[in-house]
């Protein structure tokens, strides 16, 4: 079975997460207010609809209870962001992802039961201040207001030295869960393997941890 998606609200942010649904087979309704966005999903996503999201009963009418997951990308509108959350948890949908435009906005979404909250300008440009600020950092997930998953990318300064030998976890409280090398992946590797140079380490911990291991450890 596909699994089955709703996208409320077609701009940037909700556009690509169709295009990206779309393209790794899953089943995608495409909901706009907008006659031109839903046009130009129309032969892109499994169903586009002009809707309120707004009104329970056009959600209600659509079966937006059905879904498996239903994606709030709502652009400016935080009032209406916020109706559509409500109504959405009211309907029963089983998991919720809102597009937050600030902190006060997720604080609200949080508190009336938003499942996954994402501020995706935020997060995009602290991905993009961790790659301009260092050679090693390759790509950032932050997970909470603290804590995150780093791809750090192995260099002379590590290259060589077992998972035991750098000692890691003791040092710095952090952890490696995988280990890219080349086109294969090692997943919970062992403290007995060496970190190659090139490799590219999958790390979580809390971001002080991880950026004293970066500036110490790494020597950047």
């Amino acid at each position: 079975m596909k699994k089955e998606f709703a996208v409320i609200g077609l701009g940037r942010f909700g556009g690509s997460i169709v295009r990206e649904l779309m393209s790794q087979g899953a089943q995608v309704m495409a909901i706009d207010n907008s006659s031109e966005r839903v046009d130009e999903f129309a032969s892109i996503a499994t169903q586009a609809v002009i809707a309120d999201s707004t009104d329970e009963s056009v959600l209600n009418s659509l079966g937006i209870r059905n879904f498996e997951h239903v994606i709030v990308a709502i652009g400016e509108n935080i009032q209406a962001s916020i109706l559509t959350t409500i109504i959405l948890k009211e309907l029963g949908v089983e998991q919720i992802t809102v597009k937050a435009q600030n902190d006060y906005h997720e604080k609200v979404l949080r508190k009336i039961g938003a499942d996954f909250v994402v501020h995706p300008e935020r997060d995009m440009g602290i991905r993009i201040a961790n790659n301009m600020l260092s050679n090693t950092v390759l790509d950032y997930l932050e997970l909470s207001d603290e804590h995150s998953i780093m791809e750090l990318k192995a260099n002379d300064a590590i290259a060589g030295y077992s998972i035991m030998d750098l000692d890691i976890r003791a040092k710095y409280g952090i952890n490696i869960v995988g280990i890219k090398r080349g086109s294969d992946i090692i997943v919970s590797p062992q403290a007995s393997d060496k970190i190659l140079l090139g490799d590219i380490m999958l790390l979580i911990g809390a971001d002080v941890d991880i950026n004293r291991f970066v500036k110490k450890a790494m020597r950047e």
